[in-house]
């Protein structure tokens, strides 16, 4: 695998620089490879440690991943401040973020090590993660009011009808929904309370899901329309209608996840 002026055979497990061997101790080598492999993905230092330091090792792994880290990046010249090869991403882990190249052909990535560019550097702003953290959590607590304040009073919901729809199914939905979204927001709230690193994946997973349900609350105005009148409960249903797709923003933006570039043989590729 090729990358600036470097190579490595992962066969041999050897680094060179422009034809020259460099030396470069197993472990870090190892560390090296794995990254190598995943070109423009984050790897969690939990994996890493699973990978790379089995379960029966007794050594303190911080000390071990950061001594690795620091060894790949004196031998390439790299800087953990100006990253041109591996990235550090706080809290979540490392990504190496150069090119990388198969040796035998050095103007094409293969399919599987296509390059991967994290969106959050393409096509979104880069915030502080905690702002963009702190209003995902919000937008959960407003929805978490929403639920508790239906349970609250439903009875209320006995005297409502939307558009035209009976109000005992109005009630059954509401109750039924709400018991749902509860666990699904304390999930979320959670889940970006505690950093977790795979929130982008898993939330881009169950998105359509979450898109249903939080439309179907946007109407939820429209359930006390008779005390706020038609005009606002049709503009706060307009605004809440957006939430699902502000949640989405957010979470791209604090967990960006990688997407791919096509290669140059796809790209010649006829359609």
């Amino acid at each position: 695998m090729r990358f600036g002026v470097f190579e490595a055979d992962l066969e041999t497990r050897e680094l060179r620089k422009q034809g020259r061997r460099i030396r470069l101790q197993d472990q870090p080598f190892a560390l090296l490879a794995f990254l190598l492999e995943r070109p423009g993905v984050i790897v969690s230092r939990e994996e890493l440690r699973d990978k790379l330091w089995p379960a029966d090792t007794f050594v303190d792994f911080d000390h071990s991943l950061n001594t690795a880290v620091n060894k790949i990046r004196e031998v390439l010249g790299d800087s953990a401040t100006s990253p041109r090869f591996i990235e550090t991403v706080a809290r979540r882990g490392y990504r190496f973020i150069a090119a990388v190249h198969m040796s035998g052909n050095a103007d094409a990535v293969p399919q599987q090590l296509a390059r991967v560019v994290p969106e959050s550097q393409t096509d979104l702003p880069r915030p502080h993660r905690g702002v963009t953290r702190i209003l995902f959590g919000l937008l959960q607590v407003m929805y978490l009011i929403f639920y508790v304040e239906a349970l609250l009073h439903w009875h209320a919901l006995d005297r409502i009808e939307i558009f035209n729809v009976g109000a005992p199914l109005v009630t059954s939905i509401v109750i039924v929904s709400a018991g749902v979204g509860i666990p699904l927001r304390f999930y979320l709230l959670s889940a970006v309370g505690f950093d977790h690193a795979q929130l982008g994946m898993k939330f881009h997973k169950i998105f359509l899901g979450i898109l249903v349900f939080d439309l179907f609350w946007g109407i939820a105005p429209f359930l006390i329309v008779e005390r706020i009148g038609f005009g606002p409960a049709f503009g706060a249903t307009a605004a809440l209608l957006y939430v699902p797709f502000a949640e989405r923003t957010l979470v791209r933006m604090a967990y960006p996840t990688a997407k791919r570039r096509p290669n140059a043989a796809q790209a010649a590729r006829p359609g």
